[in-house]
């Protein structure tokens, strides 16, 4: 069983502490969303788990590993793959292209990689010969997702997935994400669409000024009437 897991992290920029005593666990085939207050800490986790950040304390774990001390590309390397908010395409490429520059670490065939990613997103198949900067937002981030599964990894990270998308869209994203979940690969989701992530995931956490306040399944976290006053609208 694979797992990727963060323990008692401690972090931040300068002198202070973002994120504190932070545990974040996500295992293979699983979704976990991380949800909580803008300036809780939730994209800080997500650097810290990469490696894009330092820890002043605790550990990030890959299986049986401590891969604290380890670079983002070695992580990469592991089985990580990462898609940033913003900035997670190249606009002035085609998506056939994009796929591609996601593989770039890979020595083997990756054609039958390519079509597994148009089998999870025909769309991309259908626009594969044309410019990522002509898409609907929608469209690239199937792309910024399709680019990340070209490095064929466990585990799947997603920085505020949603963004900026209709409800049309957002719907349809999550229903990509369940496919990608089916698949065998680990998902860790930061988001701000609360009630809608927690739908899908099988765990979540609730951040508060950078300190985990509740865990539990998706189903537990959406009945919580905190949770439900605080993040999900009463």
């Amino acid at each position: 069983m694979i797992f990727f897991k963060g323990e008692n992290m401690t972090a931040g920029y300068g002198g202070a502490d973002i994120i504190k005593n932070c545990n974040i666990q996500v295992e293979e085939g699983e979704i976990v969303v991380v949800i909580g207050p803008n300036g809780a800490g939730k994209s800080t986790v997500m650097k810290a788990m990469l490696g894009m950040l330092k820890l002043r304390d605790g550990s990030v774990k890959f299986n049986n590993d401590d891969i604290t001390a380890m670079l983002p590309q070695d992580r990469v390397n592991l089985g990580i793959a990462f898609v940033p908010q913003t900035k997670n395409v190249f606009t002035g490429m085609t998506v056939e292209e994009n796929l591609e520059m996601g593989a770039f670490l890979r020595r083997d065939n990756i054609q039958d990689t390519i079509n597994q990613v148009y089998d999870l997103f025909p769309i991309l198949r259908e626009k594969r010969n044309q410019n990522v900067g002509e898409l609907s937002g929608g469209q690239r981030q199937q792309v910024a997702f399709g680019r990340a599964l070209m490095t064929k990894p466990s585990i799947l990270m997603l920085d505020e997935p949603t963004a900026g998308v209709s409800p049309i869209v957002m719907d349809d994203l999550f229903t990509r994400i369940i496919e990608v979940g089916k698949t065998g690969v680990g998902i860790l989701m930061v988001e701000q669409n609360a009630k809608q992530a927690l739908g899908i995931a099988n765990r979540g956490y609730v951040m508060v000024n950078g300190e985990n306040r509740i865990e539990g399944s998706g189903e537990d976290l959406l009945n919580n009437p905190d949770v439900r006053k605080s993040f999900l609208g009463g």
